[in-house]
């Protein structure tokens, strides 16, 4: 089946527990048949609110809640903060890397990071099946952006390659050295990526403004924002 000839399924799961607003039931539409998924196609459900976890790809659907906002910037147009200048000349000591392959040293680092920082998370305790399961897919192209401290991997970030985008799927970095903001600076490395590649977008995912452990992602301008099915350019105020 030709590119423009496939199509998608779409289930509807139960409600559960929602794991940013405790008081709320989450509830999902996701991809039945991700087998069909292929870069191109996966960044057309991006565009449409969709995001990934391992091979299952999903779009909130909840019944009395929309705090969930795609949001993306547009990379050609960031200018970093203040802070966000002080965080890159913090960590101009760092050495980036890229790799289209995952290493088997990001597995101890990733174990280390969960069971530090998100003890109260669903990801904790961190293990090897849920890290692949979520991590990987082997239908999209993937790149590794690598950061080290004097040799010694300190910071890898995820991200799916796509035709127009890099899609952040998650950041994983050696607690020790949160004076760093290495997940901040992460992202500051991504939009450089995504520049030096010729991408137009880098997508983080969902914004939840009532949820204070998500709020970072909304700091970076411009930035849009899927509301109501439309994309929003959000400009500092």
């Amino acid at each position: 089946m030709s590119e423009s000839k496939k199509y998608f399924q779409f289930g509807l799961t139960h409600n559960f527990a929602c794991n940013y607003l405790p008081e709320q039931q989450e509830r999902l539409v996701v991809v039945t048949n991700c087998e069909d998924i292929t870069n191109e196609n996966y960044q057309r459900l991006l565009m449409a609110g969709f995001r990934r976890s391992g091979n299952q790809v999903y779009r909130p659907h909840c019944i009395d809640c929309n705090s969930c906002e795609s949001i993306r910037l547009p990379v050609y147009e960031f200018k970093p903060s203040k802070s966000q200048k002080r965080i890159i000349s913090t960590n101009k000591d760092l050495t980036i890397k890229i790799s289209l392959e995952a290493d088997e040293r990001y597995y101890d680092l990733y174990q280390r990071y969960i069971n530090t920082v998100h003890q109260d998370g669903s990801m904790f305790p961190a293990n090897k099946e849920q890290y692949k399961g979520f991590i990987f897919n082997e239908l999209i192209d993937q790149l590794f952006i690598e950061i080290y401290h004097d040799k010694q991997l300190v910071s890898v970030a995820v991200c799916d390659n796509l035709p127009n985008s890099l899609s952040a799927l998650y950041t994983f970095y050696d607690p020790e050295l949160s004076k760093r903001s290495l997940g901040k600076f992460s992202i500051l490395t991504q939009i450089q990526v995504a520049k030096s590649l010729n991408k137009n977008y880098l997508y983080l995912g969902y914004q939840i403004d009532d949820c204070q452990k998500m709020n970072y992602k909304k700091s970076y301008y411009p930035h849009e924002r899927l509301i109501q099915d439309q994309w929003i350019r959000i400009n500092k105020s």
